[in-house]
């Protein structure tokens, strides 16, 4: 089965910065696929080279078997992105903007707005499709945009941190759209910061950083490898718990005034840890990817 994205070794420079260094993953037909990495870390400059934007510094990428430096114009019209930023016209109507993105992809005008009609449907923006794109809320407009990637009916959709900005009703409501795309089996590939949304949509996920990839996997393999099954949160520990943990060589990150504990639902130490160092106060907790994704990329905060 080939693979609909092939990155191979790439890199990709910007006057002598290497923001993608060396970076080779593949994605699967019907994947729902996860890039994710803190600021910086090159996800944003590596999707633009996939669908196109950005040419390709080093290294080989393919997408649905075509070579994105020789049929880079086919390759984009198979493609739907939804990108960070809010693009949609503010002159045109909801319906229009679809409409008049159709028409980029030669798509007849009956066709266009049968598939407008089926897409705000699908959206549950069908009551709004004569209104002003300035008029929707936020989460509404998140729809829209992600109705308008898929006008052309790609065969890969690239989200951009697709619910950036959104109050937790309408992110929930865009991934209640997107698991429905992904039960249809379309391919996506997706970057963002929420790690319960990689983690609820995302099939397999690699986590970058510094333009390298740390681990690829699937997100409860890659919670169990990396953050156990179990978490311990410890306030205030003292030197005999920072001494325990030590001796039993458990994985741990020691934050000063708080202690992160790995373990698994199997290990005793949860049963150590509640009985004889939890002084002060002890959170006891399943791990999350974000956990792995802290354990990995670090805790200090980036520009």
């Amino acid at each position: 089965m080939t693979a609909i994205i092939e990155a191979q070794n790439l890199i990709k420079r910007y006057d002598g910065f290497t923001a993608v260094d060396d970076l080779s993953f593949s994605v699967a037909p019907g994947e729902f696929f996860g890039l994710l990495g803190p600021n910086g870390a090159g996800k944003t400059t590596t999707i633009r080279m996939l669908y196109g934007f950005s040419p390709v510094t080093e290294g080989r990428l393919r997408v649905f078997g075509l070579d994105i430096d020789r049929d880079r114009r086919a390759i984009k019209a198979r493609i739907g992105v939804c990108q960070q930023d809010n693009t949609l016209d503010p002159d045109l109507s909801v319906e229009q903007n679809l409409l008049i993105f159709a028409g980029y992809f030669g798509i007849p005008a009956t066709e266009a707005r049968h598939r407008a009609g089926e897409l705000l449907d699908f959206f549950a923006l069908g009551h709004k499709k004569d209104a002003k794109v300035m008029a929707l809320s936020g989460g509404m407009a998140r729809r829209l945009i992600l109705a308008r990637a898929l006008i052309n009916e790609p065969d890969l959709l690239i989200l951009d941190e697709p619910t950036t900005g959104l109050d937790p009703q309408s992110r929930h409501q865009v991934w209640e759209k997107l698991a429905a795309l992904k039960q249809r089996g379309l391919t996506v590939l997706m970057t963002t910061h929420y790690m319960e949304e990689a983690a609820q949509l995302c099939d397999r996920l690699v986590i970058v950083d510094h333009g390298k990839i740390l681990v690829d996997g699937a997100p409860p393999d890659l919670i169990a490898r990396h953050a156990g099954g179990d978490v311990i949160e410890i306030e205030g520990p003292d030197q005999a718990l920072r001494d325990h943990i030590a001796r039993n060589n458990v994985a741990h990150d020691d934050l000063g005034r708080k202690l992160i504990v790995y373990t698994t639902a199997e290990s005793d130490m949860n049963t150590t840890i509640r009985n004889n160092f939890c002084t002060d106060r002890c959170t006891f907790r399943s791990s999350t990817l974000e956990d792995v994704f802290l354990r990995l990329t670090g805790r200090e905060l980036r520009e």
